[in-house]
């Protein structure tokens, strides 16, 4: 056994985030200029109006599927290249809906925030 003693090395960004916390006390949310307090304040109603869309949207397109499948059997008669289109659907519609989805809702929040 070796006499040297072990030494905790850490990254200098990691100490300053560790002597923020002890002397600042806990996280307070920054305060905004009173002249721009009503401008955030619709700004956040705004995007969390679109963001409710997007919610919605995306629940109908999960929960609707499985219906759509369900309600149309004459779907398993329907082949693609030999595969069922109610096999095909759960496995190719979800996530290509879900990527244009996200960045359709990306796309009107950062419009919400230009004007």
């Amino acid at each position: 056994m070796s006499n040297h003693r072990r030494v905790a090395v850490t990254s200098p960004q990691t100490r300053l985030a560790h002597a923020r916390r002890r002397y600042r006390g806990p996280w307070r949310p920054t305060t905004l200029d009173p002249a721009e307090a009503p401008r955030a304040v619709g700004l956040y109603r705004v995007q969390r109006r679109r963001a409710m869309v997007a919610l919605a949207l995306l629940f109908a397109l999960v929960v609707g599927l499985p219906l759509v499948l369900a309600v149309w059997p004459a779907l398993d008669d329907v082949r693609v290249a030999g595969v069922p289109v109610s096999w095909l659907a759960p496995v190719v519609v979800p996530f290509p809906a879900m990527v244009t989805l996200a960045f359709w809702h990306l796309r009107r929040a950062e419009k919400a925030e230009d004007t």
